[in-house]
């Protein structure tokens, strides 16, 4: 595997994100598990990730070697950006999350899923220079294995950003034993001295019958079987190698299965971790650990560039192993998967950048018989949202290389590369679910009439909007179109007003239509006109202004000037009653704003001396 290059100035890494693991889902209410918050935290109005980790996507579960191969993919590997609405602490630690919007895809928490959010972390205002180098949290098998974050201006690379080694976990070796030559049987069994562990994959393995044996669990390697088979590579863009044969060149051979290629299910859209590598199976103690499978990097940002360093990388490389002694080598870790929607780049000479994904290698014998090698790990995935770039930039996704049986140099007995051509993994000019969508939609009442107001975080080939009305919340009408800005990443205001409203309740929603004529819709708004939120007198008002208010809920009440300042008052509140003293106040036209449970009313008042 290609080694990172590392700028002299980077000095040390740190995690920059918050994750939150998902066990349950009611419409968007997200109840959390296990939640680390070291690096960043869940805030209101903040940006998430929402990816599916694992599902329950296991197939073949016969004692063959189609064990392990992919059922239906289901939702593993989906993923979005979400806002936050608002959240729920115990003892300062988030116990559920509530989204904004409901999420586009179906997510699914069951005893072989893995849900978990990541806080997609801002930074600049809007440019940003990276201070250290950024890495993702270790997956665990609950939470970790992305960094993502994005930056409305310029990010300026100073640093490394790596996912590597932080995808699924490569399995561990058993405590040593043997059975003699094992080959082609035992490809699912329980955890045992004779059999290495497979390793970790986008199915969540609870069943203790398939710990064990040569057959891979989706794109997780499968383990060395009897007598000192290598472990198999993990996969993800390509399959995983297959693990070297075992002592004395098993015939059939013992090496464990490479994870399978998930390349028909990959997309912009769909991604996933690298699957570790299987063990090695040892009798003297001496067989290796498979590797780690690289993790998730997802980074927008307007432009990227860099300054003068000597060489930089964004890598979600899987795992090399290192030589065993005479029993069986690890296999190597799968590549992750990167995803950058970056409109220009403008990368330095005198600074070139990697941006690389690929597999680790499998762990060699070190012995002058022919044992098990471990198998290389497969590729990732590299997409870009524009043309890949090139100029000072250099973008691979390789194939770990099989380790070698035996200690013969050249080697003359090798486990299994990962397969397929190299950098196939390479993908551009597509876009993801990185642009941020539509947010803020608020619809009010002022006077006779209602303003609706929404603003966009970013922009992508988006033509324009319609605002759209309903008197039922079933049959939409257009009342205003408005043109979007193309291409964007920075924050858009955007306004309409309905001078027309229906007596009654009136639903309102904003339609978003691409250049392509693809269209997406915002959330409901309602505002209603048959009733007030609150009563205001009196109005011309002098030295005090009342307002009794719908319900005992506290609201949020604020006084705007006519140039839309807002203006400080002492407030008194008993119940349903607000006392507003207007003592100090110039005489003229003022606008109190009043706020409860997402509804906004706005009513004009005179301020009299």
């Amino acid at each position: 595997m290609a080694g990172t290059l590392l700028c002299l100035s980077n000095l040390f890494s740190q995690v920059v994100n918050g994750y939150a693991e998902v066990t349950a889902i009611a419409g968007t209410t997200f109840t959390l598990g296990t939640v680390d918050e070291t690096a960043h935290t869940f805030e209101d109005d903040d940006w998430v990730v929402v990816m599916q980790m694992q599902d329950n996507t296991l197939g073949d579960v016969t004692n063959t070697a189609s064990f392990g191969d992919l059922g239906s993919i289901n939702s593993a590997g989906l993923y979005e950006i979400r806002q936050i609405d608002s959240h729920t602490e115990t003892a300062g630690t988030p116990t559920s999350i509530t989204l904004k919007n409901t999420p586009n895809n179906t997510y699914n928490t069951c005893a072989n899923c893995s849900v978990q959010l990541i806080t997609f972390r801002a930074y600049g205002a809007p440019d940003y220079t990276t201070t250290a180098n950024m890495s993702a949290l270790s997956w665990d098998g609950t939470i970790g294995g992305v960094l993502a974050f994005y930056v409305d201006g310029t990010l300026t690379l100073a640093h490394n950003l790596d996912a590597d080694l932080d995808g699924f976990r490569g399995a561990g070796p058993n405590a040593g034993g043997s059975a003699g030559c094992q080959g082609n049987s035992n490809y699912r069994v329980v955890n045992q001295n004779n059999m290495a562990d497979k390793a970790e994959g986008i199915h969540k393995n609870t069943d203790a019958n398939y710990a064990a044996g040569m057959g891979k669990i989706l794109n997780g390697g499968g383990g060395g079987g009897s007598h000192n088979g290598g472990g198999g590579g993990g996969g993800n863009f390509t399959d995983g190698g297959r693990g070297g044969p075992g002592w004395n060149n098993c015939n059939p051979g013992a090496g464990g299965l490479g994870g399978v290629s998930l390349s028909a299910q990959i997309s912009v859209n769909r991604i996933f971790m690298g699957g570790g590598g299987g063990a090695g199976e040892g009798n003297n103690n001496l067989a290796t650990d498979g590797g780690n499978g690289g993790g998730i990097i997802l980074i927008k940002a307007n432009e990227i560039e860099t300054g003068t360093c000597g060489g930089l990388s964004i890598s979600a490389n899987g795992e090399d192993i290192a030589f065993a002694g005479n029993d069986g080598g690890g296999g190597g870790g799968a590549a992750g998967s990167i995803v950058l929607e970056v409109s220009t780049w403008s990368i330095n000479a005198a600074c070139p950048l990697t941006v690389e994904s690929s597999g680790g290698d499998g762990g060699g014998v070190n012995s002058g018989g022919t044992h098990g090698g471990g198998g290389g790990g497969g590729q990732g995935v590299v997409f870009y949202s524009t043309t890949e770039p090139t100029t000072n930039v250099t973008t691979a996704t390789t194939n770990g290389i099989g380790g070698c049986n035996n200690n013969s140099n050249p080697c003359n007995s090798q486990a299994g590369n990962g397969t397929g051509v190299d950098d196939s993994g390479v993908m551009d000019l597509l876009t993801g679910p990185l642009p941020v969508e539509l947010t803020d939609f608020t619809a009010y009442k002022v006077d006779d009439h209602v303003i609706l107001e929404w603003k966009t975080m970013s922009e992508l080939y988006n033509d324009y909007f319609n605002v759209e009305k309903s008197q039922d919340g079933y049959s939409w009408e257009s009342i205003d179109k408005i043109k979007g800005a193309g291409n964007s990443t920075t924050t858009i205001d955007y306004s309409s007003k309905d001078n027309h409203p229906f007596m009654g309740s009136n639903y309102y929603r904003i339609k978003q239509t691409d250049f392509d004529q693809s269209v997406g819709y915002s959330e409901i708004r309602r505002v209603d006109f048959q009733s007030q939120q609150a009563i205001i007198y009196p109005n011309p008002a002098t030295n005090e202004l009342n307002i009794i208010t719908a319900n005992s809920a506290e609201y949020e009440i604020n006084i705007y000037n006519s140039i839309g300042q807002r203006i400080p008052v002492n407030k008194q509140f008993d119940n349903q009653h607000y006392i507003l003293e207007t003592t100090g106040l110039s005489a003229g036209i003022y606008l109190v704003e009043i706020i409860s449970n997402n509804q906004k009313e706005i009513i004009k008042i005179t301020i009299e001396n």
